[in-house]
């Protein structure tokens, strides 16, 4: 049966695809959906086979699943409930359709390449066969294709976009939670959560996972409130040292979409206003930092492959020797011998997050001191981390290698002792993840820090000399 003719009445059901959104409050699809007036039938499709979509890692998985469940809950609470399917999202959608004889499908819009070619074959099919598809901004404060140049081009630093997107004035304040929904009264077959298997059994490393971190909607406002309430402030003068609670850790929920933008965009704005100069310093800092989220999405939109291919394509010459397994391992689980690196590597096994501050000198030292190509960094960043964001991830790898937009220059290299003694002076944050630290039984340095960086710098040269001399004359 096709869903035309399953679709006897255009005021069939509507299909509620949640995404990277699992929330109720400003959810602009949710809100069609509700105004619509029909019955809803809500649905998240886990799409591993789609040509061209990454699978989530593992630490993203078993946030989904409590995410999954605290969204589940909520649909509950005012009338309905959340179908899971899994495989291609195309086929699922177009398949539900068919079977609850929808009359309309909605969304909120994701914009990576492979994603956005989903959304416009589920369209296309669903208009041919009389259905209304609509999709809305949900994600982004700004969508890529509204913040341009003078000269109507794509932004690659990051200050003029920022400075545009402030110029177009504040974004729509959110939107509330329905009270209620209209649930579809026939059965729609689920899977069960469980039967995805994305919580860890063998062994169940996620212990630190959940002390660290409550998913789901109701979590991310908890956290919202307390950032805003108790340590924003110190943001601006502390946001750089890991030992020191003055960061939002917002970017897992902000990942799944448990809040909004919108909403962490006003909380913020509101605070700023009126506020002292400390607190507003602060607030405006923050944002800037939301703008730095825009930017990354930005530049995934107009690069689909920010993951794999460099943005700055001179970088495609540049001469990544054999990795060594050791020293990469050494790596990854923190005994590198640099107190700084092994925290942060450490924290991130532990709790699938990393500070900011110490992401960048860890992804230094990989590309600069260990001479290991930065996407074999942000592959193990994608599978360890709760918040593997699929533009910010990409983009912060290409930003501290000198290969992405509005780059860190290749020859600014994070010296993991000195940024130790600036950010973690008294070392509270390297003890508290590193307990042999100051034993014999703490790692050797592996690498000689000034040694690594001239080897560095030389390929870098290199690389500068070969696009120098292939680049054509001027004029």
């Amino acid at each position: 049966m096709t869903a035309r003719e399953a679709n006897d009445s255009p005021d069939g059901p509507t299909i509620l695809w949640f995404r990277d959104d699992l929330r109720l409050a400003d959810n602009p699809a949710l809100q069609a959906a509700v105004e619509r007036g029909e019955p809803i039938v809500a649905v998240y499709v886990l799409d591993e086979e789609s040509s061209g979509i990454r699978p989530l890692g593992a630490a993203s998985k078993w946030w989904l699943h409590d995410s999954l469940l605290a969204l589940s809950v909520s649909l509950e609470e005012i009338g309905g409930g959340l179908v899971l399917r899994r495989g291609p999202a195309a086929a699922v959608i177009l398949s539900l359709v068919a079977e609850t004889g929808a009359g309309a499908v909605v969304w909120n819009r994701r914009y990576g390449g492979a994603e956005r070619a989903v959304d416009t074959e589920i369209k296309q099919a669903a208009t041919d066969a009389g259905i209304d598809a609509r999709s809305f901004q949900g994600s982004l404060l700004h969508e890529p294709w509204t913040v341009t140049t003078q000269q109507g081009g794509n932004y690659s630093v990051f200050t003029p976009f920022w400075r545009a997107c402030v110029a177009k004035g504040e974004p729509r304040h959110p939107l509330p939670s329905p009270d209620a929904i209209t649930p579809f009264d026939d059965a729609v077959a689920s899977d069960e959560l469980t039967s995805w298997a994305l919580r860890p059994t063998s062994p169940d490393w996620a212990g630190g996972l959940s002390d660290a971190w409550t998913p789901g909607e109701h979590g991310a406002i908890e956290r919202l409130a307390f950032f805003i309430e108790q340590t924003l402030d110190d943001y601006a003068e502390h946001r750089d040292e890991p030992a020191v609670l003055a960061t939002s850790n917002l970017s897992p929920h902000l990942r799944f979409g448990e809040v909004s933008p919108f909403t962490v965009y006003h909380a913020a704005e509101q605070a700023r206003r009126g506020a002292s100069a400390r607190r507003a310093t602060s607030a405006t800092k923050f944002l800037a930092e939301i703008g730095w989220r825009e930017f990354s999405y930005n530049l995934l939109f107009h690069n689909p492959e920010l993951a794999t291919r460099n943005f700055r394509p001179e970088f495609d010459a540049f001469p990544w020797p054999e990795p060594d397994a050791r020293a990469l391992r050494a790596w990854q689980r923190g005994e590198t011998g640099f107190p700084l690196v092994d925290a942060g590597m450490r924290q991130l096994w532990k709790t699938g997050y990393m500070h900011n501050r110490v992401r960048m000198i860890a992804a230094s030292f990989l590309i600069k001191n260990l001479m290991i190509d930065w996407r074999i960094g942000e592959e193990w960043f994608w599978d360890t981390l709760v918040d593997a964001d699929p533009a910010s991830n990409a983009a912060g790898w290409q930003w501290v290698a000198g290969s992405g937009a509005d780059a860190s220059p290749y020859f600014r290299v994070f010296n993991p002792e000195l940024q130790q003694k600036k950010f973690d002076p008294t070392g509270d944050y390297a003890h508290e993840f590193i307990p042999e630290l100051g034993t014999a039984a703490y790692p050797r340095q592996i690498v000689d820090l000034g040694e690594t960086r001239q080897a560095a710098l030389a390929a870098f040269e290199a690389v500068k000399r070969g696009a120098a001399a292939s680049a054509p004359p001027a004029g």
